[in-house]
């Protein structure tokens, strides 16, 4: 195991990933930005770097600061979490040339899975089904349009690089196609500096299911299954849970054995995320990899008993996985309402600003992973996330209830968060009957 580590982020990760290398024994370096200086998560490591200005270009994402505070810290790896540097391969092949373990995949991996383009190549050669679309990156709107015709309209044009919903439009016939192609160049040029998009036919009304995996170094390579994170809105996700409800038994064996084919193809090491669109016919395509740990990690984490962030380290430091397949179980169901400083009133409109009350919820089986707390100025240079409500219950309504009453004994006043449209979500019967799909909030709530 690693003596010591430097965690390249801020925030809520930051202080899980401290967490978890002070209960291993490992000493921890943090850093921060002049926004983040005070951060009470930064007391609970052993030493903390200032890296630069607020703005995260400036500091969380210049990668000879973070190499400098690693160095000076005499760290022997970097975990980064989720956003920033954490699915850059140029970080991480700069630090495993500065001897220094990157606590997630190979850079190479990193790379090829992380070009979508080249991610669905590898799915299909895994035997992995894809959705219809575009052999390749599209160059120019003659080859758009034959491409469109062929596999039907509406089309989806999606970016190569990046995700978040960046880069990405729908388009229903020639005329759309040509103006959602130069929208969704220029949108990928200035989110990612890569213009390259392709095209996939647009799957309607589908749900969002990713599989977490973890790979070791000794070629075992498991599933921890899957996540349903369809409650999202403009692809940003709200309320994730597992397992998926309503999802044959089949299918969901289908899709999590598709996943590790993928993983193990791409000579994948340590935690990453297969994501797949379902169908109303419960036919499921690959739509990406994210290889890095997830946001909703901890949904897998209280229904299988693991600890994925330990797990991340030891596999980093060179230990065989100590669990097989048939060890993994699924118990009860989790779920995960991201609550974010917006308010719903406003279209989710941004609200920084001071904590003056907050009151978190409690009990058997309840979870609040925050490094929010009264007094804490929620910055307008990040994202807007400030904690992670999650409930673990037997069955699934028994967890709808359970987080709906977490939800209401949450008590965060001097801003705006969106606790009140995850209660209003949680009380649908769309929700509970698990007869929704990616669009369903924009649609049930327009603006």
């Amino acid at each position: 195991m690693f003596k010591r580590i430097l965690v390249a982020n801020r925030g809520e990760i930051a202080l899980r990933v401290i967490r978890a290398c002070r209960e291993l024994g490992v000493e921890t370096v943090a850093i921060y930005s002049e926004a983040d200086r005070g951060a009470q998560y930064l007391d609970l490591a052993d030493e903390a770097y200032c890296v630069g200005p607020a703005k995260a270009a400036d500091s969380y994402l210049k990668i000879d600061r973070v190499i400098s505070a690693a160095e000076i810290g005499n760290v022997q790896a970097i975990h980064p979490g989720y956003g920033f540097l954490s699915e850059n391969a140029h970080f991480n092949e700069v630090c495993r040339s500065c001897n220094i373990d990157f606590i997630g995949p190979g850079f190479e991996a990193m790379r090829r899975l992380g070009d979508k383009n080249e991610a669905r190549k590898m799915a299909r050669a895994a035997n992995v089904p894809c959705v219809p679309g575009s052999d390749g990156l599209i160059t120019d709107e003659k080859e758009a349009i034959s491409v469109a015709r062929e596999i039907g309209f509406p089309v989806l044009i999606k970016a190569t690089a990046g995700g978040g919903g960046k880069g990405m439009r729908v388009a229903a016939n020639d005329l759309s196609l040509k103006s959602a192609i130069q929208q969704a160049q220029a949108e990928a040029l200035a989110a990612f500096g890569n213009a390259g998009i392709y095209l996939e036919r647009y799957v309607e009304l589908p749900r969002h299911i990713e599989v977490q995996i973890v790979a070791d170094h000794h070629g075992n390579v498991v599933h921890l299954w899957e996540r349903d994170c369809t409650m999202q809105r403009r692809h940003q996700k709200v309320i994730e849970e597992s397992p998926a409800a309503h999802l044959e038994p089949q299918v969901r064996n289908a899709i999590c054995e598709a996943a590790v084919r993928l993983i193990k193809s791409a000579d994948y090491t340590n935690a990453g995320t297969v994501e797949f669109i379902v169908d109303r016919q419960n036919n499921f395509y690959f739509i990406e990899v994210n290889a890095r740990i997830q946001v909703e990690h901890p949904v897998t984490e209280m229904v299988t008993g693991i600890d994925l962030i330990k797990t991340q380290l030891r596999i980093a430091s060179g230990e065989p996985l100590p669990f097989k397949q048939s060890d993994i179980k699924q118990t009860g169901v989790a779920l995960e309402c991201r609550i974010n400083a917006e308010d719903p009133a406003r279209g989710f409109q941004p609200s920084p600003g001071l904590i003056t009350r907050m009151m978190t919820p409690g009990g058997p089986g309840v979870r609040f992973d925050s490094h929010a707390y009264p007094g804490y100025t929620v910055s307008p240079h990040y994202d807007s996330m400030i904690g992670k409500l999650l409930v673990h219950r037997p069955t699934r309504d028994e967890a709808i209830q359970a987080m709906k009453q977490a939800l209401g004994e949450l008590r965060i006043e001097g801003i705006k968060t969106t606790a009140s449209r995850q209660q209003d979500i949680l009380s649908h019967a769309a929700f509970s009957a698990g007869t929704v799909d990616t669009k369903f909030i924009e649609r049930t709530w327009p603006g």
